[in-house]
């Protein structure tokens, strides 16, 4: 009986383990940021996967419509094919991070490989726009101790997110405002796509209409939008995750 117990002991245990090491709030690993507290009426937008030709420059055009700053965390290798991209978001004032160069899932990599993505990637991104942010964001959301450990060696701050509206499934934009909504409880850093690590031209019209759509309903609630450096530097963060 007692062999059974620990048996089952480490399987809940590895269990969560998986958990944490995907889990956008989980903390087990190391710290990340993932927004403040929930009395915030600050939102913070994010963008995975680009640059993306042509919805990057869709999605700036409806960002300065609302008169709106975002974080993108940019794949290296599509910075390095379109570094023209990359250099009108930071011209228009949003930030870009770091999504690692080729956009493996970093829990599989080695020490070797995990600092080799996080290197070119900021190669890439100084070569197009020079001095950028230290933000980092792991493919996926996928990490493990060590990945943290040389994210931070490498002068780089990992941030997950909060709330994500599943936009890389294609969905309608009504389906990613919906998933948004049902989430956001202010304080929020709200993931959504621009582009696809599978492929530089994924279509993401729908995240572009549904980030329209969700700038102007939570404006109207009173809601105040912020890149993730302005978040992290004027509010009261999570004490921890969960």
């Amino acid at each position: 009986m007692s062999s059974f117990i620990i048996g089952a002991g480490l399987a809940a245990a590895a269990v969560a383990a998986g958990y944490q090491s995907m889990a956008p709030r989980g903390q087990w690993f190391g710290r990340t940021f993932t927004g403040l507290r929930p009395e915030s009426r600050q939102l913070a937008l994010s963008y995975d996967d680009g640059p993306n030709d042509p919805h990057t420059f869709r999605l700036l055009e409806v960002l300065a419509k609302h008169n709106v700053r975002a974080t993108f965390f940019l794949v290296g290798r599509f910075a390095k094919q379109r570094p023209d991209i990359v250099r009108e978001l930071t011209r228009a004032g949003h930030v870009v991070g770091n999504h690692t160069f080729s956009h493996p899932n970093l829990i599989f990599a080695t020490a070797e490989q995990t600092r080799t993505e996080l290197s070119e990637c900021e190669q890439a991104l100084s070569d197009a726009v020079g001095e950028h942010s230290r933000l980092f964001r792991p493919p996926f959301g996928g990490r493990r101790p060590s990945t943290l450990r040389i994210a931070r060696a490498l002068g780089l701050e990992p941030v997950m997110w909060s709330v994500t509206g599943w936009d890389w499934k294609g969905k309608p934009a009504e389906y990613v405002e919906r998933r948004v909504v049902h989430q956001v409880h202010g304080g929020d850093v709200i993931l959504l796509h621009d582009g696809s690590h599978a492929a530089f031209g994924a279509d993401r019209s729908q995240s572009v209409v549904a980030t329209d759509r969700l700038i102007s309903r939570y404006k109207s609630e009173a809601y105040e939008f912020v890149t993730i450096p302005m978040m992290r530097d004027n509010g009261a963060p999570l004490e921890k995750g969960s």
